[in-house]
């Protein structure tokens, strides 16, 4: 599976939680890779009307002193389902693939999503749970079907 689709089906995941606060009509997920390493930082926004944005969580590998590592969630947002997938994509970002052409600055968008994508990201993560509890296949294969 792209690192990408994991991105937006941990998003699709939490969206239920996301709405909790807010109306929004889209999300977004933003991160800079440096050639050669892992993904270190990333962002989830709400996108509102009229263009408005509002900062979900910040996602951190590594600590350093401005910041903790793992998910830090603002402006009254918080959702385990997203903490959590966001936790395992990271942990294991290297069983992902990226197209050849990704660039250094990644984003993804995701809209509201309808009921087969939900029900796409519900299975997904019900096979990463499956594969952390049984560690029997690759992660490469966790999502190759959809």
């Amino acid at each position: 599976m792209e690192l990408d689709k994991a991105f937006e089906l941990a998003v699709i995941l939490a969206w239920e939680d996301l709405t909790k606060v807010t109306t929004l009509s889209s999300a977004r997920l933003e991160y800079v890779r440096e050639p050669r390493t892992s993904l270190d930082h990333l962002s989830v926004w709400l996108v509102k009307g009229r263009g408005y944005q509002d900062r979900v969580c910040d996602y951190w590998t590594q600590t350093s002193s401005a910041h903790p590592s793992g998910v830090r969630f603002g402006n009254g947002h918080g959702s385990d389902k997203l903490a959590q997938a966001l936790d395992f994509i990271m942990k294991n970002q290297d069983q992902f693939t990226r197209p050849a052409d990704a660039g250094r600055n990644g984003l993804v968008l995701i809209y509201p999503p309808a009921g087969e994508l939900r029900a796409e990201a519900a299975a997904w993560i019900g096979e990463v749970i499956e594969l952390t509890r049984t560690s029997a296949a690759p992660l490469a294969e966790v999502g190759a079907a959809h």
